[in-house]
């Protein structure tokens, strides 16, 4: 039996919500506050992630801030390209603030504050 002839295409939408559900597992932060930018790079996906980085996040180990977004980006592409199966020929991390931990929200929940 052969393949149904048709084609399977995954929309910008969903590609950018996989890239931000990562990012946000592996920052600790809230999707909410994660933009995240896809650029088309000679064929292969550029991925930019824009979002406030917590101070102390969970499992981030030791380093700062910019140690720990540049040692993430590589579990970022190999866990977008493991779920999507594109190519990506780089992920640029833009650290838009830093998150306090504990901070109380307005709405009353417990939640970081962006500084």
């Amino acid at each position: 039996m052969s393949p149904l002839a048709g084609h399977t295409r995954i929309s910008t939408q969903a590609l950018s919500g996989v890239a931000k559900a990562i990012a946000s597992d592996l920052f600790q932060v809230p999707p909410g506050r994660i933009n995240v930018v896809l650029d088309d790079d000679l064929g292969r996906l550029a991925i930019g992630i824009n979002l406030p980085l917590p101070l102390h996040a969970p499992g981030a180990g030791s380093g700062s801030v910019w140690d720990r977004a540049v040692r993430t980006r590589d579990e970022i592409r190999a866990g977008f390209t493991r779920l999507t199966g594109s190519e990506v020929s780089r992920i640029d991390v833009r650290v838009t603030g830093l998150v306090l931990p504990g901070h109380r929200h307005r709405t009353g929940r417990t939640e970081g504050r962006t500084v």
